[in-house]
């Protein structure tokens, strides 16, 4: 695997004085871990969008802060804007090589299910990451899933089928659906289905009419004459 890599300087700057340096196309950060005192950074914008893309958050970085030597981190959790979508904060998780962590690794769906293209089926994908239990030397960037066992509407891939690379331990529920083909409707059930909608369409309009007659005003009617 390529070795990653990214240099961070040390921050200063902390509360409301960070959006300065956001405006210079640069990210305020923190590196934090088991045992380590938390040091606030700064991160280049374009360096780090670059380098997420290939790491994601499963990937160890060798992180330069400064000129210190180099140390391997996660990249544990970023922020972005709600709006612009730029990156706004980024937590950077310093590892040690012979300590387990617990990590969500992404499921990577493979092959061709025969439920599917033979039969019509609908795949349904119930969960899309799982979380193990490993050394950071064992992080994978993401587990396949083979759906070619999926040859009929009742074949389940469990939790407890996926192939694990070795290190990792799964510590989710062994049982747990991680994906299975549905049947596809029958002409019948969507023609109900239709029937049902324009069902709804009409109530809520005849619903919409009563209410304005209920709520349209008499002009001959006697007006109401306050009492003393």
């Amino acid at each position: 695997m390529t070795s990653l890599s990214l240099t961070v300087q040390p921050r200063t700057e902390i509360g409301k004085v960070v959006d300065k340096l956001r405006r210079h196309r640069a990210i305020p950060g923190v590196i934090y871990g088991h045992g380590v005192t938390s040091q606030p950074i700064t991160i280049d914008l374009g360096l780090f969008e670059a380098l997420y893309k290939k790491a994601g958050s499963t990937s160890l970085v060798d992180v330069t802060v400064g000129d210190q030597s180099p140390l391997k981190m996660l990249i544990h959790a970023v922020q972005k804007h709600p709006t612009t979508g730029r990156y706004t904060h980024v937590d950077l998780y310093q590892v040690r090589m012979t300590e387990k962590l617990e990590a969500d690794i992404e499921l990577n769906f493979i092959g061709e299910s025969p439920a599917v293209k033979e039969l019509g089926g609908i795949f349904l994908r119930t969960i899309d990451h799982v979380k193990v239990s490993c050394l950071p030397s064992d992080l994978v960037s993401a587990i396949d899933v083979d759906i070619s066992v999926l040859k009929t509407f009742d074949d389940r891939i469990s939790i407890s089928n996926l192939t694990l690379p070795n290190g990792l331990t799964l510590l989710d529920k062994s049982d747990e659906i991680v994906a299975s083909v549905s049947a596809p409707r029958s002409e019948a059930e969507l023609a109900s289905l239709s029937e049902k909608v324009e069902e709804n369409v009409e109530s809520v309009e005849v619903s919409k009419k009563e209410k304005a007659v209920d709520e349209e005003v008499d002009p001959e009617a006697p007006k109401e004459t306050p009492s003393k």
